[in-house]
């Protein structure tokens, strides 16, 4: 299993990014994903998931409204598109594999993560 994260970088306040997930070595759309964040100083924190059929989505409620969580099982990626950014949003962002389809699963690999900084 390999997760690689991209499109991090600097956002201004109100901006957008997108983040992106391409995973190897499994059946992508067999699983949930999920994506997580570790802001400087603190604990990880769970940001939202899919299951790997595309049918559920959940989202932290820090995030709700303002991110969308998504995937392409034809390209075996996992996307986050994050609007609205503010400070709070400053972190290193991870995407994990769950256990199976169900987003309830426990997560079982991870990524190396992608920063995102808010700033103006």
């Amino acid at each position: 299993v390999q997760l690689v994260e991209s499109g991090g970088g600097l956002a201004q306040p109100g901006g957008s990014l997108r983040l992106s997930c391409a995973a190897t070595g499994f059946t992508f759309g067999v699983y949930a994903m999920s994506w997580a964040r570790q802001a400087p100083g603190k604990g990880l924190e769970w940001v939202s998931a899919i299951s790997g059929d595309d049918r559920n989505t959940v989202y932290a409620d820090s995030v709700k409204g303002r991110f969308t969580i998504s995937r392409d099982n034809a390209k075996n990626t996992l996307y986050l598109q994050m609007n609205s950014l503010n400070s709070e949003d400053t972190a290193l962002y991870y995407c994990a594999k769950h256990l199976t389809n169900s987003i309830a699963s426990g997560m079982d690999s991870w990524g190396k993560g992608t920063l995102v900084t808010v700033s103006s």
